[in-house]
């Protein structure tokens, strides 16, 4: 019984080395990944939103709602944060 879990971890480390070699190399600026919609955004971005900061583009307008979203959690663990350390009042 002690042996299935050995035998369990061999073969996901084993699966997950063979998955492994058909990735791109790290950092690669020809990975598929790097052109899913970027080449997109580099092409379109200026005409579409009539700002000439790429980034900004991108960070304010394609992707808004996702940016809202995290600063609204790092601002509400900031608020929380905080809170723990201000303690309560004596």
């Amino acid at each position: 019984m002690k042996i299935l879990p050995v035998v369990v971890a061999l073969l996901t480390g084993a699966l997950l080395i063979w998955a492994g070699q058909d990735m791109p190399d790290f950092g690669d600026p020809d990975a598929p990944t790097n052109h899913h919609v970027a080449d997109w955004y580099i092409e379109h971005s200026e005409e579409d939103i009539e700002v000439e900061n790429m980034v900004s583009s991108i960070l304010a307008d394609y992707r808004g709602y996702d940016t809202l979203g995290e600063t609204t959690v790092i601002f509400t663990g900031g608020v929380t944060v905080i809170l723990l350390l201000r303690g309560r009042g004596h």
